[in-house]
């Protein structure tokens, strides 16, 4: 297949998969790992979960890699957040080497643009900003941290931390799978943590027009919808983790810590993976909220998964103009296309439509508790990286079914969505009507 033939979204996916079979071989050399016993399928597990900013783990980060093995794991989260056209075209800016119109056309097409015209300079100022976002909650994390683990630590983990929250990956170095449980109370690692999550989960051109919006005054119907949908199900997410686990998971802790603890737990589902609680210690009903924020996600355009924010905020706007007997759905006095509604419910079956076949799979050869089964696998669909701990009692077989998952919840809704949009114009065709009865 030359490679002028293959189209932007075959090219995602080889891109994807490309990045994580080098990472898998760079994780399957005996330097990467402590005791130098190499195991390819832990190798690939981890890769994919690092390229597709998940978090599931099989062994642990702290004490299974080495520090090589740990920053080859960084570069694939950084590399997987950002996507890898977005690193090839820093590579581009860097060296100084022209960027051919495929590639601003590819470009156009991941930041959702109607043109090409100025691409390049938003990716580059999108690039810039990632990096210092990342550069100042690395900085303050180990500023945080020096007093608890001395200056080189808490330098290495800040970094390392704070590029896994911006990209939405569950890593964490504190071993013991314990990841962030040992904060729970720690102010400045708490709104540290949350604040990366949530500007890497925005997407990259609502942080633009963020960041643009004192000299621009307004904000796009799109950057509207993500934000205040995103504020929702935090608030939402908030509140009733908070009512729920008052008397329960949360009964030993201050009121504001509570608090705390129940803002990060709703943020970090969408799609960080890290913990600041024992999630097994929750109610049903709490681990249920988790599983449908997971299975949301971030916003287009993000190092998030998911269903994402304005795919669940569309859904919600087709059913409330189908109680209202409204024919069109509208939205702050903007009319929605059919063609993005269309979309919207296609994605958002298509995922749940692989959620209930991946959980399928894996409970015909893993007998355990289906909530934790559906847990996982939202997990792995939503690149989340929570676990109730049932990933690294996984046999082969259900590695590949989550490494599947993982990849596909990475690359799937956004090649369907590249794909939709590049489809060949079909010829205006219309039959008679026929009638279903609905309901």
């Amino acid at each position: 297949m030359k490679a002028d033939r293959i189209s932007p979204p075959q090219l995602l996916v080889l891109s994807f998969a490309g990045l994580i079979i080098i990472g898998s071989l760079l994780l399957t050399t005996p330097w990467a790992v402590q005791n130098g016993q190499v195991d390819y399928l832990t190798s690939l597990f981890t890769s994919t979960s690092a390229v597709c900013v998940t978090g599931l783990v099989v062994v642990d980060t702290a004490t299974y890699w080495t520090h090589f093995g740990q920053v080859v794991i960084m570069i694939l989260i950084q590399i997987g957040g950002l996507g890898v056209m977005s690193f090839a075209t820093f590579l581009a800016l860097i060296f100084g080497w022209k960027i051919q119109l495929r590639q601003r056309l590819i470009m156009q097409q991941a930041m959702n643009q109607s043109s090409v015209g100025g691409i390049v300079r938003i990716f580059r100022y999108l690039l810039i900003t990632s990096f210092v976002i990342e550069a100042i909650g690395a900085i303050i994390l180990a500023i945080h941290w020096t007093p608890l683990m001395g200056m080189k630590r808490a330098l290495w983990f800040g970094v390392f931390h704070s590029i896994a929250a911006f990209n939405n990956a569950g890593f964490d170095l504190f071993g013991g799978f314990r990841s962030l449980t040992g904060f729970t109370s720690d102010v400045t690692v708490n709104l540290v943590i949350s604040s990366l999550i949530i500007l890497g989960g925005l997407g990259f051109m609502v942080l633009y027009e963020l960041f643009h919006y004192r000299k621009s005054r307004t904000l796009t119907l799109h950057a509207r919808v993500v934000l205040i949908t995103t504020a929702i199900l935090i608030a939402v997410g908030t509140a009733i983790l908070f009512i729920s686990e008052y008397h329960h998971a949360l009964k030993d802790l201050p009121w504001g810590v509570k608090l705390m603890a129940s803002y990060f737990q709703s943020v970090s589902p969408r799609t960080a993976g890290f913990n600041s609680i024992d999630l097994n210690s929750l109610f049903l009903s709490s681990q249920l909220l988790i599983i449908l924020l997971m299975f949301i996600g971030g916003s287009p355009g993000s190092t998030a998964g998911g269903i994402k924010t304005s795919t669940f905020a569309l859904l919600w706007i087709a059913i409330i103009s189908q109680l209202r007997g409204k024919k069109d759905n509208e939205i702050f006095k903007r009319h929605i296309p059919n063609s993005d509604m269309f979309q919207a419910f296609t994605i958002a079956m298509l995922s749940g439509v692989t959620l209930i076949t991946m959980t399928f799979l894996i409970s015909l050869i893993h007998q355990a508790d289906l909530v934790r089964v559906i847990f996982e696998v939202a997990s792995a669909l939503g690149t989340v990286g929570l676990s109730l701990g049932l990933t690294p009692d996984l046999i082969p077989l259900e590695q590949i079914i989550i490494i599947t998952t993982m990849f596909l919840g990475r690359v799937g809704p956004l090649t369907l969505g590249f794909a939709l949009a590049y489809r060949n114009k079909q010829p205006e065709i219309h039959y008679p009507k026929g009638k279903i009865m609905i309901g």
